[in-house]
């Protein structure tokens, strides 16, 4: 009976959300999604047909027990009833475990399956996408929203039809036993579906609440428990104001669950006593009418036991609609984030990058960066309303040539354009006018796992996984041997520091890997570069925070990853671009500078400011990047 109250209350809790009208639409591409586990579907509904009918086969012979006992039959009709009970019970045992087996693989395999289109996709979508979206927002669609989506099937939409079943046999042998008790147990119905709706209520929107505080207080731990933000917390924070904010949402949440638990207590008592109504109303009238002669004993016991199983599914068939509904939103959440195209898509007839030396070309390239709704959602965003203005165009007419081997620089002021520029090549973002090219083909008639193998990116925070430094070696190698990561590491100036740690290669770098200093990350990510072996380096500003010492070491490394390959090279720092074959100076978006260093500084340009900017009143040496 608590399991029928539950029932009942758990959809109570949504009951906000039964306003919405069940989208056929959404059902329709529901079952589509489900077509693949039509097998299991068949076998699980066939196992709860079954299981049904031994439900109410079990009251009968029970009853039948009863009526031979009081008609004083033979003891072998006794025993005989109880060995079919027994043989009964055993089945059901059986019917049970194999219903809940396919119940299992049903949704594990919805959750399977929706798990990696949701993360397929979302892999494909623009680095747009992320700089946007709220990373809480999106992993909860491969969490709470997937698991609400399969319980479309597992309690919803199968549970509707094996209630539907249930229900069907037995009210079809309670009626045929007696209509009137029937008819006045079905009277008691009411009591239990109406104070459910106020007490779900309530306790759902105190649920919602104690969510909004679970969901600021992850927040909370996630942001102060990372390396950089607790670094932050440590050099400007105020323990005792965070942790008494965390402790105040902590002790919101406790507050919450107490009086949710009291509610759902008060509520499951309330159905215990109107059970024991109905038992009494069909012990009392069955009794009398027993006592009348116009009902066998035995039938009385068979109706109180069919009774309690008549409540489970009449209790969850009257609130079917909300799960539905509950299920239906989650499974649209889902789609929303399934049907949000990328922006950026390969083409069908894309082809790869040519063998050879690749050259590097930007032809009158213009960008600017897209307007959120193009390439996120509201949802994903935390927002009310996307903001769906244009961006701002960011790169004006830029043309450039990288030819094979050659090193060309890119320098200019924060916010100039140069970072922006270098992602257009990789095809992170696509031009709104001009080309990119590769060896003379547009990247965007190219394939994408070719420009990956083509195209090798150092940016300044050389990011890394928390996970092993072999195991980040190889995500830009997967079949590197242990030589080739050792021969890696030691054209990045590396191998003698892995060398020295105690698990060496399968040393845990940490988050990010913070467990390195600087230097030794952007090495890292430089050995990392060099076991890809791309024919297209793009450094962008690969050495900006690193002391005097690390610049230099990371400066020998970049000079082996460069060696034979074109290279576009984002400086901050003049004293490391000195030897470029080409430097270009770009400023709002254009290119108003390029030639050689000293031809630069001869000229006495915007080149010649930004180097005086930096060495006066001397001109230090420094270690250079050579091609």
């Amino acid at each position: 009976m608590s399991d029928a109250g539950w029932s009942v209350l758990q959809s109570a809790m949504y009951a906000d959300r039964s306003q919405r009208s069940i989208d056929r639409s959404t059902l329709r591409r529901v079952l589509r999604f489900a077509r693949p586990h039509r097998r299991t579907i068949s076998q699980f509904l066939a196992l709860a047909t079954l299981s049904a009918i031994l439900g109410v086969t079990t009251p009968v012979l029970a009853g039948w027990t009863v009526d031979a006992i009081v008609d004083g039959r033979d003891a072998s009709v006794v025993v005989r009833l109880a060995l079919i009970i027994a043989a009964i019970a055993v089945v059901e045992t059986g019917v049970g475990l194999f219903e809940r087996l396919r119940s299992s693989e049903l949704g594990e395999g919805l959750i399977l399956d929706l798990r990696r289109q949701v993360f397929a996709h979302v892999q494909r979508m623009p680095i747009a996408f992320f700089t946007r979206t709220h990373t809480g927002a999106l992993v909860s669609r491969l969490n709470n929203d997937v698991i609400g989506a399969q319980r479309a099937f597992t309690s919803a939409l199968a549970g509707v039809v094996t209630n539907v079943i249930a229900v069907a046999l037995t009210l079809g042998v309670m009626l045929n036993l007696s209509w009137q008790i029937t008819v006045l147990a079905m009277v008691m119905l009411p009591v239990f579906v109406i104070p459910a709706r106020r007490v779900g209520a309530k306790v759902g929107q105190l649920r919602r609440e104690a969510a909004g505080h679970d969901a600021a207080m992850s927040s909370q731990m996630t942001e102060r428990f990372s390396a950089p933000g607790a670094t932050l917390v440590k050099l400007f924070g105020r323990p005792d104001e965070e942790v008494a904010e965390f402790g105040n949402r902590a002790q919101r949440v406790n507050d919450i669950g107490v009086r949710s638990a009291m509610a759902m207590e008060i509520f499951f008592r309330a159905l215990m006593l109107v059970s024991g109504l109905a038992q009494a109303l069909v012990y009392g009238l069955g009794g009398y009418m027993a006592l009348q002669g116009d009902l066998e004993p035995g039938t009385v016991v068979t109706m109180a036991l069919l009774l309690t199983q008549l409540y489970a599914p009449l209790t969850a068939l009257a609130t079917a609609r909300l799960d539905v509904v509950t299920a239906m939103v989650s499974f649209e959440r889902v789609f929303e984030v399934l049907d949000l195209e990328p922006m950026i898509a390969e083409r069908a007839d894309a082809i790869e990058v040519p063998p050879g030396p690749v050259s590097v070309e930007l032809d009158s390239v213009r960008f600017a960066y897209p307007s959120a709704d193009r390439v996120s959602l509201a949802s994903l965003e935390e927002v009310a309303v996307m903001d769906d203005r244009a961006g701002v165009e960011v790169l004006h007419g830029v043309s450039l040539q990288v030819e094979p081997g050659q090193l060309v620089a890119l320098v200019g002021p924060s916010g100039a354009g140069k970072s922006t520029l270098a992602s257009l090549i990789p095809r992170l973002y696509d031009v709104d006018e001009g080309h990119v090219r590769l060896s003379g083909i547009d990247v965007r008639d190219l394939t994408f796992a070719s420009i990956r193998r083509t195209v090798g990116v150092v940016t300044q925070d050389g990011h890394l996984f928390h996970d092993t430094i072999a195991a980040n070696l190889r995500y830009g190698a997967p079949d590197a041997t242990d030589d080739d990561l050792w021969a890696a590491l030691a054209n990045a100036r590396l191998d003698r520091l892995v060398r020295s740690l105690p698990d060496g290669l399968e040393t845990v770098v940490g988050e990010r890997g913070y467990r390195l200093s600087g230097g030794e990350r952007q090495r890292l990510t430089i050995a990392r570069l060099l076991l890809a072996g791309p024919k297209v380096v793009i450094l962008d500003e690969a050495t900006a925070h690193l002391d005097s010492e690390s610049e230099l070491a990371v400066q020998e490394a970049l000079a082996v990853a460069l060696a034979g390959r074109s290279a576009l090279v984002i400086a901050h720092r003049l004293s490391t671009i000195r030897a470029a074959d080409a430097i270009l100076v770009i400023e709002d978006g254009r290119i108003v500078e390029q030639g050689t260093h000293h031809e630069l500084l001869a000229r006495g340009g915007r080149y010649a400011e930004l180097h005086d900017t930096q060495f006066a009143p001397q001109d230090h040496e420094a270690p250079t990047v050579s091609g």
